[in-house]
């Protein structure tokens, strides 16, 4: 059984009122990214780590590696034009019997703790996503008119989202769809049911700029 980490770094920055792509700010005196890799990199199931990366984005990433000595094994695929095309490319290239967890680059205070039992659970049920349950009351809003929700029902989705290689593989097989706003949508529409992991508070995504301030406290404590 193979392990596999894929790790998606697809991000402008836009929202992050940057030029410089928000997976390549520092936090901590290293660039975000690098906290995420070396995360997966301590997993006891020591995954193969694949770094789906815009191609325009590779030669600056290669220079960072450079200047922070940063040496954990990894494999850059190119990305696509959305996310389900850079994970796909991603998957198109394992075979075999395996595990793949699929991560945003940028949750960089992801615990091997939550990475581990992803990998646990999903090899045991086909698959596992991780989420917070929510603390806030929740509404909907729908033809301009407003609904509660049950609080208690309502879960705030994570990665990483992980998968035995057959499901995704065959999950992937599918045409993209605007449907798809992360791989657990994709499993599903292909009539798989999804199971939750509880996530981390922590876990948190590199977003705004009061993220990587965030980021940063938490780090820091």
């Amino acid at each position: 059984m193979k392990y596999y980490a894929v790790i998606v770094a697809g991000g402008s920055g836009n929202r992050m009122q940057t030029e410089t792509p928000k997976q390549f700010l520092l936090l901590k005196n290293l660039p975000v990214l690098m906290h995420t890799l070396k995360a997966f990199a301590q997993s006891d199931y020591q995954p193969l780590i694949i770094l789906v990366l815009n191609k325009n984005q590779k030669p600056y990433w290669l220079r960072l590696c450079d200047e922070f000595n940063f040496r954990i094994p990894h494999t850059i695929v190119d990305g696509g034009s959305e996310r389900f095309h850079s994970v796909k490319n991603a998957i198109d290239l394992l075979t075999g019997d395996g595990v793949v967890a699929v991560h945003d680059a940028v949750r960089p205070l992801i615990s091997t703790k939550l990475i581990d039992n992803s990998f646990k659970q999903a090899l045991e049920k086909g698959n596992v996503i991780a989420a917070v349950q929510s603390t806030d009351s929740v509404r909907m809003l729908s033809e301009n008119k407003t609904s509660a929700l049950k609080r208690n029902e309502i879960y705030l989705v994570q990665t990483p989202q992980t998968f035995t290689l057959d499901v995704l593989k065959k999950a992937y097989q599918q045409d993209f769809s605007s449907y798809f706003t992360d791989d657990a949508s994709v499993v599903e529409l292909a009539g798989y049911d999804i199971n939750i992991v509880e996530g981390e508070r922590n876990n948190i995504k590199i977003t705004h700029p009061i993220d990587l301030e965030l980021a940063e406290l938490l780090m820091k404590n």
